[in-house]
């Protein structure tokens, strides 16, 4: 039997499994390996949130001074209750030389190959990453390039970033590009206004129904998975026939075929609609048969009919292809910048808070001290250590720094219940007490 579970589509005999190793054809009947698993069948795994009462500090680091030498409490250790409990939240802005920031950069044009690097002038802070799902990614910083030659601006490049300044910076045998978090991207002068709402095929997927009124063929440009109606399984699905037409980039599944990179339609090289398609195969094709190729983002799009001798004539478009045009348009979100920045909390970022830094490092891994950055959850890395990574737009603007050890300077909380603070040997003789504003509630002001 044949498993539909992806465009694989294995042919499954009975008692075998597929490539997947998913699925089995049990006497002509397909059965999934893996049970559907409730939460309560996974909760032990996830693991417990922390408590209510220890979410939110009780102030903020934004403003409290850094412990400097590793030995001093912290600048601020101050008792108050949240929830009915007496909690501690310790602050100080940290200075941090394992530290770097992450941009996501939403956009298919083409910036760079996985590992070039990323400049300031001629200065080397960082390197583009990977891509994602419309996006690119850059690695800017870490404690290599902090300790390095060019300490100072990588640490500057950071800071601004994170506190959602304009960055200029330049792609190594690339583009330029104008940098603001929680803005569009600029690349080399042109504004970009849309990410793609999924790659070829998956754009292909979600408008099917709607793209087999619109043309015999669509194909939708994509420099990773370019889709192509007449083969691909949702065109199939929704009544598309075979076209005979065969594209120039290598199929690996039908009707999804890896595209290539360039700057032209899709992120691709093909700046010409018409030179996707290598071949029509008059035998299946027909005088008259017409083509619609797009791209993910729906901005360009194009409209041909065959002719006799199997060449394609270029026709206007229609109302139907112009209203598909809009539907796929409207359905991409804002192309901007968004970044997250990234630490690992050791030295006076722990021992500010207790003589024993092991046991907070245990606390924080086990919830029962949470870490905020400005107030923001930090997502904690499993493993050793306390390395941690925050979204900046969450984070009050201006509340990072950087200093000419070089470092960057973030502003961290430790909250967690006062009784769990005096077990881990906190530094309770510095503690600072609230006031109460009102009935309920604390006041964040010692």
């Amino acid at each position: 039997m044949i498993c539909d579970a992806c465009p694989i589509k294995c042919r499954i005999q009975s008692g075998y499994e597929g490539a997947c190793r998913r699925y089995s054809n049990r006497s002509g009947q397909l059965i999934r390996h893996t049970p559907l698993h409730y939460y309560p069948d996974t909760a032990e795994i996830v693991g417990e949130d922390p408590s209510e009462a220890i979410r939110r500090p009780l102030i903020t680091a934004i403003g409290a001074g850094t412990t400097y030498p590793d030995c001093k409490p912290a600048p601020r250790i101050v008792k108050g209750k949240q929830q009915g409990v007496e909690v501690v939240t310790v602050v100080t802005e940290v200075p941090l030389s394992y530290s770097s920031i992450i941009v996501k950069i939403d956009t298919d044009i083409p910036i760079g190959k996985e590992g070039d690097a990323v400049l300031v002038g001629n200065r080397v802070v960082g390197m583009v990453e990977t891509e994602q799902y419309g996006s690119k990614m850059l690695h800017i910083g870490g404690v290599n390039r902090l300790t390095g030659p060019n300490g100072f601006i990588v640490a500057r490049t950071i800071t601004r970033i994170a506190n959602r300044q304009p960055v200029k910076i330049k792609i190594q045998g690339g583009p330029r590009l104008e940098l603001q978090v929680g803005t569009p991207p600029v690349i080399d002068g042109a504004q970009i206004d849309k990410m793609r709402v999924g790659c070829g095929s998956a754009t292909m997927g979600l408008f099917a129904q709607l793209l087999v009124d619109v043309a015999d063929e669509v194909i939708i440009l994509d420099s990773h998975i370019t889709g192509q109606m007449s083969r691909h399984v949702a065109g199939v699905f929704v009544g598309a026939k075979h076209s005979g037409i065969s594209l120039v980039f290598k199929e690996s599944t039908p009707g999804r075929c890896f595209g290539d990179h360039g700057e032209g339609w899709g992120g691709t090289s093909i700046t010409d609609p018409v030179r996707v398609i290598a071949a029509v195969d008059m035998t299946v094709a027909r005088e008259g048969m017409t083509v619609f190729i797009t791209e993910t983002t729906g901005q360009n799009g194009a409209m041909y009919q065959v002719s006799a001798n199997g060449t394609l004539q270029k026709t206007a478009l229609t109302h139907k292809a112009m209203e598909a045009l809009e539907v796929i348009s409207s359905a991409c979100e804002p192309s901007r910048v968004s970044a997250v920045y990234t630490g690992g909390a050791g030295g006076s970022a722990r021992a500010g808070v207790t003589r024993y830094p092991v046991k907070l490092t245990k606390a924080v891994h086990d919830g029962k001290a949470h870490l905020t950055v400005g107030g923001a959850p930090g997502f904690i890395w499993p493993g050793g250590g306390i390395s941690f990574m925050v979204d900046v737009e969450r984070v009050k603007a201006g509340a990072f720094y950087w200093t000419p050890t070089p470092a960057t300077i973030c502003p961290l909380e430790y909250t967690m219940e006062a009784k769990d603070y005096t077990l881990m040997g906190g530094h309770v003789e510095a503690m600072i007490p609230f006031k109460a504003s009102e009935p309920g509630g604390e006041d964040p002001r010692a």
